[in-house]
């Protein structure tokens, strides 16, 4: 171990008893802790402890400039050293980083003697090219172990990594190129998906000349089943790289200093970069392990989400790693590389202790397996809790997982958002396991103080739908900024009520005090005076024994102002007449909401139209229906969609708008090529 580690000289105020405080279970109090002004540094202060620090932090929270809030401040850390290095010193022979992939037939193992190893050598390879502390390096990259490597060698040397989904156009990848001004491109030659290659080469050279940057030094990972010419004067080898490379050290960062940025999906050419700190992101992501997951060294996590997303960041990568845990990597589908088991057979092969998914990727998995059968197939004894995390899992879903899983095994629809890091709301598997409610994402994390508004700006009863905000100062791993935008981080999340986090979703508390997330505020319907939530009808929609899937917005009506219209997808083999079960639909919506819901109008579509992380895009929908041109985001999974809905609209005499899906990539590229 570096002999300026400090791991235990940290205050430990919490072996103290609190007097005249009893709380009912751990998990009270730790939430109660965790937020309360008297405890809450404390508190933290303890958690800091899991985590390896050169030097302690000299103020855990430095409150002094609202709302940019710094965890720790003083400290000085590096965050691979405590994903890699501190566990390669004491365990170097236990296995860190499991690598499977279905479209390859390649699976793997690597220790943390071996993970350090690369990692430092590919931290060589990058300090060679120029990168230093503070600079920002561009990984993109599929589901590869390299892209593991990339992402912990900038770490390594205190630079600042933004993973580019894979998936992205050459048009989205310029974006984040201009934005993040990186001093290295690293990419693969390609993805590989069921309908073949994915040429990665192409959308680089593409934005390279959007922006006028063939100058810019790539790291390319020429892969065998896509094999690349490179430009002799700015592309390198990745292995050729590694093989003269020499290993570097970790660099001491500021607990502050900025670890990633992440960039979320928009529509215009300023995206919008979530910058995560090294603090205060290990600290929380040591906690979430050992408290809510129960995950410890030499467990298995593994966690379905590519790396371009934030569940990829944090439980794919860093989560895993910094608590000792061998983390899974898979490249593949949830369904038909080579069917609807093969996720189940990964928690069975490698003995995974938990595990992450979407509810889009169980969604398919279900109606593929509906008798889950493949699960009933494997071993999953080891397993203790499935989080689901990307969008609100339906009842229908949580009911067949609940079915067909284990007993022992913890459905977790745990809530949360790309700004956090780590769940909002959440049950437990090592401080306190509550009884799972469908619908429901249990109770608040420790550290979110999570109230319900209402539009005066103030707190409503349980049960009663309003705002989900959050009390200042949010827990630790939340953004410290948008990058290079500290007025559009306050203008967005902290002005809607003040002295609040507003997460720009709409909830409620039931009357046990479980949290509900109902659906985004700009998706509640307001019909004839009455509030609803197109979650609710979409609940009703999915209980229907022949659809698989909804998606329920609301459309403009001289009338009642605003009704709702649902479009659904059928499960496989269903030989009912369409318009039957449209039919069905609607009266069973009629019958368990009621005639307030002015429900009239069922569409039956072969698919929704998604972003790549499952997100099903509403306003996309709502859009077309209301006839006004749709913003389409470049995370689109299928463009091909939405042609087809808008055909379908038009057969139901609602308005849109022809051509309006390549308008928007024109005016993309044009703003990308301004100053």
């Amino acid at each position: 171990m570096l002999d300026n580690v400090l791991t235990s000289d940290l205050p430990n105020p919490l072996n103290h008893p609190i007097e005249d405080k009893v709380f009912p279970n751990k998990y009270e109090e730790h939430f109660y802790l965790s937020t309360n002004e008297d405890t809450r540094e404390k508190f933290w202060a303890e958690q800091a402890q899991l985590i390896d620090w050169y030097k302690e932090p000299e103020e855990i929270l430095d409150d002094s400039n609202p709302p940019f809030y710094k965890w720790f401040k003083g400290g000085m850390l590096n965050t691979c050293y405590n994903c890699v290095d501190r566990h390669a010193e004491k365990h170097p022979d236990r296995t860190a980083f499991i690598y499977e992939s279905a479209m390859t037939g390649v699976r793997a193992k690597y220790t943390f003697a071996e993970l350090k190893d690369y990692v430092s050598k590919f931290a060589g390879v990058l300090k060679k090219h120029g990168v230093q502390k503070g600079d920002r390096v561009i990984i993109y990259m599929p589901m590869i172990p390299e892209a593991a490597f990339a992402i912990l060698a900038t770490a390594r040397l205190g630079a600042i990594h933004s993973v580019v989904f894979g998936g992205f156009s050459g048009t989205e990848l310029a974006s984040r190129i201009k934005d993040a001004e990186p001093k290295v491109l690293i990419y693969a030659s390609c993805g590989i998906e069921p309908h073949g290659i994915v040429d990665y080469k192409k959308n680089v050279e593409e934005a390279l000349t959007i922006l006028d940057r063939k100058d810019l030094t790539r790291i390319v990972r020429v892969r065998e089943q896509y094999k690349i010419e490179l430009d002799k004067d700015y592309e390198f080898d990745f292995y050729e790289e590694l093989k003269s490379a020499s290993p570097e050290d970790c660099v001491p960062v500021e607990s502050t200093d900025y670890l990633y940025i992440l960039y979320t999906s928009g529509t215009t050419g300023t995206p919008k970069g979530i910058v995560r700190d090294n603090g205060g992101n290990a600290v929380a992501l040591a906690y979430t392990m050992k408290y809510i997951f129960d995950i410890h060294p030499g467990d298995v996590y593994f966690s379905g989400s590519d790396i371009g997303w934030v569940v990829g960041h944090s439980y794919t990568i860093y989560g895993p790693l910094i608590a000792g845990a061998a983390t899974v990597m898979y490249e593949g589908k949830p369904v038909g590389t080579p069917d609807a088991g093969v996720l189940w057979r990964i928690c069975e092969r490698y003995n995974v202790r938990g595990m992450y998914s979407a509810p889009t990727a169980l969604r398919v998995v279900r109606r593929e397996d509906p008798n889950g059968k493949f699960m009933k197939e494997c071993n999953l004894k080891n397993l203790n809790m499935i989080s689901i995390a990307g969008e609100r899992l339906d009842t229908t879903t949580f009911a067949w997982l609940h079915d067909h899983l284990p007993e022992h095994v913890i459905v977790n629809d745990n809530y949360w958002q790309t700004e956090t890091a780590w769940s909002i709301g959440t049950n437990f598997v090592n401080l306190h396991t509550f009884k799972s409610k469908p619908g429901s994402c249990t109770k608040p994390a420790p550290g979110n103080l999570v109230e319900i508004m209402g539009e005066d700006g103030k707190p409503v009863p349980n049960g009663t739908l309003g705002k989900v905000c959050i009390k200042l100062p949010m827990p630790p791993s939340f953004m410290s900024t948008l990058y290079k935008n500290d007025q559009a981080f306050v203008e967005k999340y902290m002005t809607t009520v003040p002295g609040y986090y507003f997460t720009g979703d709409a909830g409620m508390f039931d009357q046990d005090g479980y949290l509900h997330i109902t659906t985004r505020v700009d998706d509640i319907i307001n019909t004839a005076g009455h509030r609803l939530s197109t979650s609710q009808i979409e609940e009703v929609l999915t209980s229907h024994p022949d659809i698989n899937e909804a998606a329920v917005i609301g459309v403009r009506d001289e009338v009642k102002g605003e009704i709702p219209v649902g479009f659904v997808v059928l499960k496989k083999d269903v030989f009912t007449y369409r318009s039957e079960i449209e039919k069905q639909c609607i009266q069973k919506v009629r019958h368990d909401i009621g005639p307030v819901a002015s429900f009239k109008h069922c569409v039956i579509v072969e698919k929704l139209p998604k972003t790549r992380s499952g997100k099903t895009l509403r306003s996309v929908l709502r859009a077309m229906m209301n006839g006004i041109p749709p913003k389409i985001p470049p995370t689109i999974e299928d463009i091909t969609v939405i042609e087809q809905i808008k055909q379908t609209i038009v057969q139901l005499g609602f308005g849109t708008s022809a051509d309006f899906e390549y308008q928007q990539e024109i005016d993309y590229k044009q703003e990308l090529l301004s100053p």
